[in-house]
């Protein structure tokens, strides 16, 4: 059983479980499908987050999609943004008169989407939206338009699925609270962008 094989010490809490995940990852899916019916996707993973959650996702897309990364960051090793966005990798091939899906694992601040939308915004897509796996709204900084969203969760320091603490717990099958004992200073509020 997935919850046992990854009985781990930082766990305070299991926030979504394995089933949950992948049926809303499904749904979710299934209405980008319907809404991009008789287009082709160019979806953008944020690196490196987005990758599990884009390569679950792409499964239960029927339009047909490519796929191109981008890593930016605003944290370096911190677990609180810097307010300073950066581009370490940039994508491969033009986005001009494309139909665009970011792909993000989570949303908080909103700062570092927000830079990424007005960056990819000046290269003319046909057009851009938003699918993000978490949505954190309460630490919201910046307006951001979520055109599909997973789960709204607390202001709570989540791992799992993609998300990580110090490059850890990526590998996990499901979205797990960071016991407050566990994390350091700032990151038992923190996490995510």
């Amino acid at each position: 059983m997935a919850m046992q094989r990854w009985a781990l010490a930082d766990v305070s809490h299991v926030l979504i479980d394995q089933q949950t995940l992948a049926d809303r990852v499904r749904e979710l899916g299934e209405a980008i499908s319907r809404d991009y019916e008789g287009r082709e996707i160019r979806a953008v993973a944020v690196l490196k987050g987005a990758v599990i959650f884009l390569a679950d996702l792409s499964r239960y897309l029927s339009v047909p999609v490519s796929f191109d990364f981008m890593a930016i960051t605003s944290y370096g090793h911190s677990t609180e943004t810097s307010g300073v966005v950066r581009i370490i990798k940039d994508l491969d091939e033009s986005i001009e008169d494309r139909h665009v899906l970011i792909v993000e694992d989570i949303v908080d601040t909103g700062l570092t989407l927000k830079y990424l939308l007005e960056i990819l915004e000046t290269r003319q897509p046909a057009s851009l939206r938003v699918c993000t796996l978490l949505d954190k709204a309460g630490r919201r900084r910046a307006p951001v338009p979520i055109h599909y969203r997973g789960f709204s969760i607390p202001n709570e320091f989540v791992v799992g699925y993609g998300l990580d603490r110090a490059g850890l717990y990526r590998n996990v099958p499901y979205i797990f609270v960071v016991r407050e004992d566990a994390a350091d200073g700032e990151a038992a509020r923190g996490g995510g962008r």
